[in-house]
């Protein structure tokens, strides 16, 4: 539990590099917000061009629905992988996290193997008896 006495809150503590302990929100380390910001905004600026150009590619005929499905597609992955990385902060978590990722990513894409193969009508699971 946190000690929440008035003793505590009025005593600074040394931290490792000499300072206060509270001189950062990271351990200690000082935090530069300007390039946090920087950040944001060109990854903001990134999902806004993706939005432009998922827009303009609606409008291109690519052949067959299928490849404009497709294309959407990736868009529309990159998008999302812009989003996972920087708002929801997986650029900066352990390999535990990404191990978890890519197996949930191959469950999903067999899952749906699977169900697509169930649905064809010389799988196994039609034949008569």
């Amino acid at each position: 539990m946190a000690n929440h006495s008035a003793h505590s809150a009025t005593t600074p503590v040394a931290g490792p590099s000499g300072g206060h302990a509270d001189s950062g929100a990271h351990g200690g380390h000082g935090h530069d917000v300007s390039k946090e910001v920087r950040k944001y905004m060109l990854v903001f600026g990134a999902l806004l061009l993706g939005t432009l150009i998922t827009v303009w590619a609606s409008y291109i005929d690519f052949g067959t629905p299928s490849a404009n499905i497709v294309v959407a597609l990736i868009i529309a992955t990159i998008k999302a992988a812009l989003v996972g990385a920087f708002f929801m902060h997986l650029i900066d978590e352990r390999k535990l996290v990404y191990g978890v990722l890519g197996a949930t990513i191959f469950f999903f894409i067999g899952l749906m193997y699977v169900t697509l193969w169930s649905m064809e009508p010389t799988s196994f699971i039609h034949l008569k008896r």
